[in-house]
């Protein structure tokens, strides 16, 4: 993967765009824009996109198995159904912290939609320490909380063997690992794999690759990080 092509699908003035998902059924790619408050859409075949306006920030989007989405809006869960353009909120979170929105989120290799929580930013990456958590919202629509103190929770996606979570709190300016139970969707054995030095910029929203590599994108370091967790070895930079 020596060569990567970097191409502009949309250019549509982005506040903060995050969380895309690739619909393969629909050939659409979903995005949202945080603090524009729009879920958007974009189609593979018109190459047009098409957005939704929300009441609050949303950070994250999710397929649902039964059609539509899921999204993280503000503190809540909530389902969107796109052509009726109607939000129902499933279960709200950091009830106690009204200063707290969701950051990014994931659904796992088993259908369960991970997200954390951030306290909202004065300015870029600056903001009230150790005021998050990371959820799980369950198929059933329980919701777990696996741990709180997070500055800003981010990045995050499994291993191919799905034994495997990573995990980024950016301010902590590290990426970490632990083990992850297909089953119960459990995580223990929290360790850092591979540590940014604040020169790098900060690490934010990360995937996986077809070979088991991470991505990490860098905040306020227009880069793309490839690494590779076995080895905990920096591999490339796009």
């Amino acid at each position: 993967m020596s060569s990567v092509k970097v191409e502009c699908i949309a250019s549509e003035g982005f506040r903060i765009g995050e969380s895309p998902v690739w619909d393969e059924k629909e050939g659409t790619l979903l995005c949202v824009d945080i603090t524009g408050r729009k879920v958007c859409r974009w189609s593979a075949l018109t190459k047009q996109v098409q957005t939704i306006s929300v009441d609050a920030p949303v950070s994250s989007v999710a397929l649902r198995k039964s059609g539509d989405y899921v999204i993280t809006l503000g503190t809540r869960f909530a389902a969107l159904k796109w052509k009726e353009q109607l939000v129902t909120t499933i279960t709200h979170v950091d009830k106690d912290k009204p200063n707290n929105r969701f950051n990014d989120g994931k659904v796992d290799p088993a259908g369960r939609y991970f997200a954390g929580t951030m306290a909202e930013e004065i300015r870029p990456a600056v903001l009230e320490r150790h005021q998050g958590s990371l959820y799980t919202l369950f198929p059933d629509l329980s919701v777990v909380k696996h741990f709180d103190q997070v500055d800003i929770s981010n990045g995050l996606d499994w291993s191919l063997d799905h034994r495997t979570f990573f995990y980024i709190d950016s301010l902590s300016y590290s990426v970490d690992a632990f083990d992850y139970d297909l089953q119960t969707g459990k995580i223990v054995n929290r360790r850092s794999i591979y540590r940014l030095e604040k020169e790098e910029s900060i690490p934010d929203g990360m995937c996986i690759d077809t070979e088991g590599k991470l991505w990490v994108a860098c905040y306020d370091g227009g880069r793309v990080i490839r690494l590779d967790p076995e080895t905990g070895k920096f591999l490339q930079r796009v």
